[in-house]
């Protein structure tokens, strides 16, 4: 009799794991730790994973610091660890840095998906909207067409640790120094495009000690703004030309004014679909296979070895597409 009742116990539990397993791979709990929380971009990103969460049926959050302090990353990826849920998604302000909490999940049996992050070793899949080289040299290209004649411009980045937008910026000025060597580079690159006031006063300083600056390429979604309102206030318009990713409804005015001139971007709120696609499809131990179909991302030929999904799914941001982009949410 209590062999039986041990058996029945044994294979009551058996049965219980492998429901709960199947509960686990259906309905997967996931956290997304972005760059920076309260900022226009990473709102469409967090509105793209509750959107894509509830259509596909998995428990998604976004986790967004308070500053774009690597450390808070690290402590908000030790959290989701500690909570062990199914998937990490995270949006790297280091990656040096990131690379020891990262192992530590996969370590746990956590998926771990990374975007604007190729360099990263410890995940599953990395995954972009545009291709690094691509997207700086499209910036480049378009600062060159507004700036006639010699000059100066700069570069910022959100900081000098954030992979993606310094491979932006090494990108742009390749092509800067190849095709207008007569537009000088000043310095090397600001990190400070995560931050509108920072972007702003390090803006004015440089207009006030270049008098012949004709641009700055901002990446990272605050740059554009806090260069544009710098300009704005020294009555540069039409003089100093701002390009870079930025979100539309936030730049909507300066973009109408002229004072802002545009950009490229891909939709967040996109990116933010595709991190809960890939955490569904991967906690179902889906394959990520060349020739696949993934919503927001379309047809993919990923690099096996290096982890990377790349796509172009450029949007242009200027006077007559950032009032439909804004409309949208972004």
């Amino acid at each position: 009799m209590k062999n039986k009742l041990l058996s029945c116990i044994a294979g009551a539990a058996m049965a219980f794991g492998m429901i709960s397993g199947v509960c686990a791979a259906d309905n997967p709990t996931m956290g997304v730790v972005v760059k920076i929380g309260g900022i226009p971009w990473f709102n469409a990103m967090e509105m793209g994973i509750k959107k894509r969460a509830a259509e596909i049926g998995v428990d998604a959050e976004m986790i967004g610091p308070v500053s774009a302090d690597p450390a808070l990353q690290v402590q908000a990826i030790e959290d989701l660890i500690a909570k062990g849920v199914d998937v990490i998604g995270v949006v790297p302000n280091d990656e040096s840095a990131l690379e020891p909490v990262l192992k530590k999940a996969r370590d746990a049996g956590i998926i771990v998906i990374s975007h604007e992050g190729p360099g990263l070793k410890n995940v599953d899949w990395n995954f972009e909207l545009a291709s690094a080289k691509g997207f700086g040299e499209a910036h480049a290209k378009l600062l060159s067409e507004n700036i006639k004649g010699p000059g100066k411009y700069a570069v910022y980045v959100g900081s000098l640790t954030v992979p993606l937008h310094n491979a932006w910026a090494d990108a742009a000025i390749e092509w800067m120094k190849a095709n207008r060597p007569d537009v000088e580079l000043i310095g090397d690159r600001y990190g400070v495009a995560e931050n509108v006031d920072d972007s702003r006063s390090t803006a004015l300083d440089l207009i006030a000690a270049n008098p012949d600056l004709k641009g700055f390429l901002a990446f990272g979604s605050q740059g554009p703004i806090g260069a544009a309102r710098a300009i704005e206030e020294r009555r540069k318009t039409g003089e100093i030309f701002v390009l870079g990713p930025f979100s539309p409804g936030q730049g909507r005015k300066m973009v109408l004014k002229g004072i802002l001139t545009g950009g490229f971007m891909w939709n967040p709120a996109q990116a933010g679909e595709v991190f809960v696609t890939m955490g569904k499809m991967l906690a179902g131990g889906e394959e990520v296979k060349d020739g696949a179909d993934i919503p927001g991302l379309g047809v993919i030929h990923p690099d096996t070895e290096g982890r990377d999904i790349i796509t172009d799914n450029l949007l242009e941001v200027n006077k007559d597409t950032v009032d439909g982009l804004a409309d949208m949410g972004l």
